[in-house]
């Protein structure tokens, strides 16, 4: 599994999240309160990106052994996406195997695994050109998913459907997978819950999603299972997927 989160609102320091907060996303890299028998610590790579751009940094090792990253994140933004990665066993840890996935505005992280890797989704990636498949940023299953998202959102799909759409097909093809998703193109906030958990907090300033919340302020509410979150400044919809 990994962890992951979001933001969209007033521009802040990205290291607030990723650095500052009592819970902090590098304090979730070796230190997750909730990884629901996904692995024990997040180590394998992280990445963020942030608008305007988006700009996009990312690294295969450990967050808090890189002080570039610290210091970039002083950098102040209205928008980004981060995450910390626990890798499945057999794919490969590499700076391209870090979320986020980006291609035009759209930031994009998978928390999960799909099951049955990669068998179970070969009929997803048939459906792609064969030169999607040969340009993938890895061979892993969150680049599969990433591959075949953003090639939905060209057709015009909300990022809300898109993603739900993609939920179902997986979870349909390989049941037992988990596939809570983040996406943003730093004017809308898109996450998903599918057997794994996300939180929100929501707050004059802006709209945080996260894999666990960050602090101890009593705004934190939990997206239930198999719930789509849409996030603009100013509203947060829950609804079934």
């Amino acid at each position: 599994m990994c962890r992951h989160l979001a933001y969209l609102g007033a521009a802040v320091p990205v290291s607030r999240l990723l650095y500052d907060a009592p819970h902090s996303l590098e304090r979730q890299s070796y230190a997750p309160g909730d990884m629901r028998a996904g692995g024990t610590v997040n180590v394998d790579g992280y990445g963020v990106g942030w608008f305007p751009g988006p700009v996009r940094y990312r690294r295969a090792g450990t967050l808090w052994s890189d002080p570039n990253l610290r210091q970039l994140a002083a950098a102040e933004s209205t928008a980004f996406l981060a995450a910390v990665r626990s890798a499945t066993t057999g794919m490969p840890v590499s700076d391209a195997a870090c979320a986020p996935f980006t291609d035009g505005t759209w930031l994009f992280s998978h928390n999960g695994r799909v099951d049955g890797w990669p068998h179970t989704v070969a009929g997803l990636a048939k459906a792609l050109d064969v030169a999607d498949l040969l340009t993938m940023d890895a061979p892993t299953d969150a680049a599969l998913l990433w591959t075949v998202l953003r090639r939905r959102l060209e057709t015009g799909k909300t990022p809300a459907q898109a993603l739900v759409e993609l939920v179902h097909e997986v979870a349909d093809a390989a049941p037992g997978s988990r596939l809570n998703f983040l996406l943003t193109n730093g004017e809308v906030l898109v996450g998903t819950t599918w057997t794994h958990a996300l939180w929100v907090l929501q707050k004059a300033q802006g709209v945080t999603l996260a894999s666990e919340p960050l602090d101890d302020d009593p705004g934190w509410r939990e997206i239930p299972d198999r719930h789509v979150v849409t996030a603009v400044p100013s509203t947060v919809e829950v609804r079934p997927i």
